[in-house]
């Protein structure tokens, strides 16, 4: 039985301002949080970008932004579009988010720059055998890039290590439960969606709902759980390996028997105790559902060594939910990818959210930004 711990709203309000506000704003660097004193968090929305479906862009098709990271030193973002190989090389796009005014608004996002992804072979990847998901910058200057896999084509997940320049480094070791087998593994595009850099020598990345030996994916009716992998980046081994518990679909879709998903998108570290994810929730008929909740790491069970958690005695990780997205009364695309961004002009830290727009017309590239503190 995996027993899942919720904090109340006031608790998690804390340890937003402990983890959020009072710590350095670093992206893959050390930081320590040093709260001077406590306050209730505060989120404000303030404003919405977006570029359009069938953007081209040096030969490539602008979408499927499924991850996002903010390079401080050169002021620009990074996005991994999630396109398999048909619209263009595996790619990660460079852009360029203009918030210098405390807002977001229609044409403050601009694309600067495409880089093709080099398999550890060279060349490039064959259309069909990659599905990248989630991208991170580390202190090294290096990209972290997640695959899905394509379990329906026996193509495992991988977590691959980039230059900037999109050459290859090294793989990452996925551990053996998430291997595609014939009842085991990553679950169709249920794979490995959110990878975030903590602080110090971890990267955190998750799948998005249960692997095929530890449960069903979220219904209208029930949640599922999903594996939280902590690595160390040196070594590029796992750390840790918590339970995740997956909320279940927000909404039943339209006709009943349509399809709906809920999954674990993305990870944002606020240290190496305290993330935040995001959960996105789509039904048929119905739209898109988002939410932001605290994740707490203190008194979660080790699992990494059990290659199933039907019927498992463990302690899930702290979940509560933070933000609903869909109070803020707008259209919400399938929004996947989270990261801060720099210091706004009133000391408060920005909050980028972005959307994957599936290459399909009436969808956008979203933007969504956020001033915390």
């Amino acid at each position: 039985m995996v027993r899942g711990r919720h904090l109340t709203r006031s608790a998690v309000m804390l340890a937003v301002v402990c983890a959020v506000i009072a710590l350095p704003f670093t992206q893959g660097g050390s930081a320590t949080a040093t709260p001077e004193r406590a306050r209730p968090v505060h989120m404000e929305f303030r404003g919405e970008s977006t570029l359009p479906a069938g953007l081209a862009f040096e030969g490539t098709v602008v979408g499927g932004l499924s991850s996002i990271a903010y390079d401080a030193g050169r002021d620009v973002y990074y996005a991994i579009s999630d396109d398999q190989g048909s619209l263009g090389p595996v790619r990660f796009y460079t852009l360029a988010i203009d918030v210098t005014d405390g807002n977001l608004d229609p044409g403050d996002v601009a694309v600067l720059d495409v880089t093709a992804l080099e398999p550890p072979a060279g060349q490039t990847y064959a259309p069909g055998t990659v599905d990248p998901e989630g991208l991170t910058l580390t202190a090294d200057d290096t990209l972290v890039v997640t695959s899905e896999g394509v379990p329906s084509a026996g193509v495992n997940p991988w977590i691959r290590e980039y230059h900037l320049d999109g050459s290859y480094v090294r793989d990452l070791t996925v551990p053996e439960p998430f291997l595609v087998g014939p009842d085991t593994g990553v679950r169709q595009n249920l794979g490995f969606e959110a990878a975030a850099v903590g602080h110090g020598p971890f990267l955190f990345t998750g799948n998005e709902a249960a692997l095929a030996q530890d449960g069903p994916a979220a219904t209208p009716t029930n949640g599922s759980i999903a594996r939280l992998l902590r690595f160390r980046l040196g070594s590029g081994q796992v750390d840790r390996t918590f339970v995740y518990p997956v909320d279940s679909v927000a909404a039943e879709p339209v006709p009943p028997n349509a399809f709906s998903v809920n999954g674990l998108v993305e990870l944002l570290p606020l240290n190496n105790q305290f993330l935040l994810a995001m959960e996105r929730s789509f039904s048929v008929g119905v739209g898109n559902s988002v939410a932001l909740h605290l994740v707490g790491l203190p008194g979660a069970d080790d699992v990494s060594g059990l290659d199933s958690l039907i019927g498992a005695d463990v302690e899930s990780v702290t979940k509560t939910e933070v933000l609903d997205l869909t109070t803020l009364g707008l259209a919400l695309d399938n929004l996947e990818g989270m990261t801060f961004g720099p210091r706004l002009a009133d000391g408060r830290r920005s909050l980028l959210i972005v959307s994957d727009n599936n290459f399909t017309p009436g969808q956008v590239s979203q933007f969504l930004l956020f001033a915390v503190g």
